[in-house]
């Protein structure tokens, strides 16, 4: 009879820098795999005593202390399982600190083996390079209950060397612990590693991730586990917490479960809610207030907050001028209502006299233009942060990724706020996710006004304005954005796909110039393949033409 190893994924949505609740967290995963599930060995994400990404805080004096202290811990506390933990591992070598991304196998007091992260990767939002050193060597292989189990972390397991060489050390099976960003695609890009490595090395691999909201980075789950042949034997739920049992015997994993596929919209709209919940609740703010427009834009991040944080936490705030058309006072007053979150109405003519009669002297002789309609995006900033200041809520701005691009968003005005959890998606994408949203909502109940979906989308800063007064139709500027700022092809190379030159030029002359502006927006999740922010570096000052 072979020998059988019961194996348990902990998909944990770890604090980054909270060393001690995390190890809290691998403690109660490993009692609970121990206890409950009969497990053998449980594996924890990537980095999980201290989260991920942590950034310069593995630089601070005190770390290396901590992180010693988590680990003894874990040594003291956790007994009758094996357990495989991430985190940084701080040595003196030739006089010098350096830090590794490690893993530890730990058993009843014991650190039985250890492996180092060999593959940095220094591209989208990892700068792994800045602070770990890579290690050296060939993959680990330990043994359990009889079996010999390979262990690589992450990107190693996205280079064919680590596989290969742990079926060369006469693994059995690779256990593969990550820290791995969600993007829209990125779930199937896994599934072609998973198919390459065991294509390559014929093991079964078991893949276990984080979940979670960091800053702008989202976690999704996703925890996996591949027969040797490439099929697919486990998918843990998406941005869900949990411990999840595997059995493997006879050389593959046996009666796993397997989650349903959803849709894009299912899964992005989950995205953000799970984004808006961790980064609200974990820098400890009471709520969120959002500046309800009747708009599309607002009517999805109000709906987005209110699932995340519950109604009662949300705050929605009306801001006519004197250009609102009623039918969108009315459109913002009826989410409010359907959601059941507060509502108040504040218009802004008052402030917006104030600012003009203020300038009027120094504004002598000058027409009307946008400056005028910036001051009604910046007063309505205004009053959001005072009431922010006041009661203690984050503002949750409302701008899409499309706008963001272009720079279709006042400075201190509509980019005023705390968290952009719409700052990655694209404006085609809000209204899909819109009306996806609808649909989970009672028959004849949408939470989402029908007419909010369907109107013609304007900032409404003068008479009958609307957005194609100033951009392409979003259904030609989003493939254009795609190709120029995710796929970062050239003016011709777009243009050869069939757009029209004029157009494409006036887009990324638009995206260059806007660089600035993005630069001051704040955070929001990352959802695409490449997110402004932390993702997309580029110069605010710089010159480069058609490239």
């Amino acid at each position: 009879m072979s020998n059988t190893l019961k194996l348990a994924l902990a998909q944990l949505n770890l604090w980054v820098g909270d060393v001690e609740g995390n190890v809290q967290k691998i403690i109660d995963a490993a009692t609970h795999a121990r206890d409950v599930l009969k497990a053998d060995l449980v594996a924890t994400p990537e980095l999980s005593l201290i989260g991920y990404p942590p950034d310069d805080l593995l630089l601070r004096s005190a770390m290396p202390r901590v992180i010693a202290e988590g680990v003894q811990r874990l040594l003291d506390e956790v007994h009758g399982i094996t357990v495989i933990v991430g985190l940084p591992e701080y040595a003196d070598e030739a006089g010098e600190r350096v830090i590794y991304n490690a893993a530890y196998v730990i058993r009843d007091g014991r650190v039985l083996a250890r492996t180092r992260k060999q593959l940095l990767p220094n591209y989208g939002v990892f700068d792994e390079r800045r602070h770990f050193r890579a290690g050296r060597g060939g993959t680990l292989v330990f043994e359990q209950n009889g079996l010999r189990v390979g262990l690589c972390i992450c990107e190693d397991l996205w280079g064919p060397n680590p596989a290969a060489l742990a079926a060369k050390a006469g693994a059995q099976l690779l256990i593969n612990i990550n820290a791995s960003p969600f993007d829209i695609g990125k779930t199937a890009a896994r599934r072609r590693v998973f198919d390459s490595r065991a294509a390559e090395s014929g093991l079964p691999i078991a893949y276990v991730n984080s979940v979670g909201g960091q800053d702008e980075v989202l976690f999704d789950g996703d925890s996996t586990a591949v027969d040797g042949d490439g099929r697919l034997a486990f998918s843990a739920p998406l941005f869900e917490e949990g411990v999840f049992p595997l059995c493997f015997a006879d050389g593959r994993w046996q009666d796993a479960a397997r989650r349903e596929e959803q849709p894009l919209e299912a899964v992005v709209y989950r995205a953000l809610v799970q984004s808006v919940r961790d980064y609200v609740n974990r820098n400890g703010f009471p709520g969120a207030l959002i500046g309800l427009s009747g708009g599309i834009d607002s009517a999805l991040v109000a709906t987005i907050a209110a699932d995340a944080l519950g109604a009662g936490r949300v705050w929605g705030v009306s801001l006519p001028s004197r250009y609102t058309a009623g039918m969108s006072n009315d459109d913002a007053r009826l989410e409010a209502e359907a959601l059941g979150i507060r509502y108040s109405l504040l218009p802004i003519e008052p402030a917006f006299e104030a600012f003009t009669g203020t300038l009027a002297e120094a504004f002598a002789g000058k027409p009307v233009d946008l400056t005028e309609e910036n001051i009604q995006s910046r007063s309505r900033g205004v009053l959001l942060m005072a009431l922010s200041n006041k009661f203690g809520h984050v503002v949750l701005t409302t701008g899409n990724k499309s706008e963001m691009a272009v720079g279709y968003s006042t400075l201190y005005g509509d980019m005023c706020g705390g968290f952009a959890p719409i700052k990655d998606v694209y404006k085609t994408l809000v209204y899909r996710l819109a009306v996806y949203r609808n649909t989970l909502a009672p028959a004849g109940r949408p939470v989402i006004p029908e007419r909010v979906i369907t109107r013609p989308p304007s900032a409404e800063l003068r008479p009958d304005q609307k957005d194609s007064d100033s951009l392409p139709p979003y259904e030609v500027l989003d493939p254009i954005l795609e190709l120029y700022v995710e796929n970062q092809l050239s003016i011709p190379e777009i243009v050869a796909r069939g757009f029209d030159e004029a157009t494409v030029k006036r887009v990324a002359g638009l995206v260059r110039r806007s660089e600035y502006k993005r630069r001051q927006a704040p955070p929001g999740p990352k959802v695409t393949r490449c997110a402004f922010g932390r993702e997309r570096r580029y110069p605010i000052t710089a010159v480069y033409g058609d490239i």
